[in-house]
């Protein structure tokens, strides 16, 4: 049975959110150091560590996060998490749908643009969305993050 909290501070949310999205970053930066095989420049980490798509979604981990330690500190029938859910799903679907498509659109105009032989035509930076797995890992993260976050404002769990 999950108790209610004392503390109701605004500043759980936000750790809700940042922890969600450092562990989902902090994910991608791993993996980026087991493909390399070797230590990573500063540059690299700073990379893995702003990535946009890839394994797991932080958007999707953060803003579960965020959802859920709403729902857990001020309650699941209040206003601010209908809200926070809906603004989640609207970011879910973003990052899979509308982000992804354009990631791989810019794919397909880059290899055009590398085909046409104009020296003036550069590839252009490619911004990835999410596959379904990597927000379902993402949605775990968050949840995760949001019981973590509830339990240190003073939640009892079970």
């Amino acid at each position: 049975m999950i108790g209610t909290v004392e503390n109701k501070s605004i500043w759980f949310l936000f750790l809700a959110f940042a922890i969600g999205w450092f562990v989902a970053q902090f994910w991608k930066l791993i993996v980026g150091l087991v493909q390399k095989g070797k230590p990573l420049t500063f540059s690299e980490v700073v990379y893995f560590m702003t990535k946009s798509g890839g394994m797991p979604s932080g958007h999707t981990a953060s803003f579960i996060g965020l959802s859920t330690a709403i729902g857990l500190i001020y309650g699941f029938d209040q206003p601010v998490f209908a809200l926070a859910a809906c603004t989640t799903a609207i970011f879910i679907y973003d990052a899979t749908n509308v982000r992804y498509a354009v990631g791989e659109h810019g794919k397909l105009l880059n290899e055009i643009a590398e085909s046409d032989g104009n020296p003036l035509t550069k590839p252009q930076k490619i911004v990835e969305g999410h596959t379904v797995p990597q927000v379902i890992v993402g949605a775990i993260i968050g949840i995760l993050a949001g019981f973590f976050v509830f339990w240190l404002a003073g939640g009892q769990i079970f």
